[in-house]
């Protein structure tokens, strides 16, 4: 049975984390995120991430934890929004 790499990747406003590792072709979302959180643990990088939020994707994509990741691909874990980007804009456009 072959391998695939896969990265997974998850931001703050003051730092970006990506850990990269090597799974098992058959390997789902589910999986590599806890490849990735096993990582971080060791490296002290899993305290602000949160690994069980449904807001979860594959290069942008939103995707479920039993999909299955391609060789290559970048899981990414999403963080909620502090700001609607809507009514920022609509409250940028009121000030002009």
């Amino acid at each position: 049975m072959g391998t695939k790499h896969c990265t997974v990747a998850f931001g703050l406003p003051a730092r970006q984390f990506l850990w990269a590792m090597e799974l098992p072709l058959s390997a789902t979302v589910a999986e590599v995120l806890e490849q990735a959180r096993i990582m971080a643990r060791t490296r002290g990088e899993d305290r602000d991430v949160p690994w069980d939020s449904d807001s979860i994707g594959i290069f942008g994509e939103p995707c479920r934890r039993d999909d299955v990741p391609a060789d290559g691909d970048r899981v990414e874990i999403y963080r909620a929004l502090i700001n609607d980007p809507r009514a920022s804009r609509r409250a940028r456009a009121r000030g002009r």
